[in-house]
Parts: C-alpha cells; sequence; structure tokens
C-alpha cells in the first residue's frame, strides 16, 4: 500500500542511523513495529492487580498432562 506522508527528514535521518537502516522504509517499519509492541507492553502492565489468581492452582499438576 502506498502511503505518503509529510515526515520530519531530520528525525527519519536519526532513525535510520540509530538502526541502522538502510532504507526510509525500513527504518519507518521498525518504528512502527517497535511502537506497537511497546504500547502492548503497556496494555499488559494496566492489568497489574486487576486479574485475581486462584491460590490452589497447581501448576505442576499441569504440566505432567
Amino acid at each position: 500500500m502506498a502511503t505518503n506522508l509529510a515526515l520530519d527528514d531530520k528525525l527519519i535521518i536519526q532513525a535510520q542511523k540509530a538502526g541502522h537502516h538502510k532504507t526510509k522504509k525500513e527504518a519507518v517499519t521498525t518504528a512502527l513495529k517497535e511502537y506497537i509492541a511497546h504500547r502492548k507492553q503497556i496494555e499488559i502492565l494496566d492489568l497489574f492487580g486487576k486479574i485475581e489468581f486462584d491460590k490452589t492452582y497447581d501448576y505442576k499438576k499441569s504440566r505432567k498432562r
């Protein structure tokens, strides 16, 4: 899918240098993947304290199936 974006050339050049990317597309694709991974990590962190665990659950027993 072709997309035209007005991106800050200085940021793209910095991203290419920092990540040792050969092309602008590679730099942008990597940045987007890292952004998505980071946002998913934040979603997981938001779950802390909200999930109740069964204290009687025997995880070792489940491994023997």
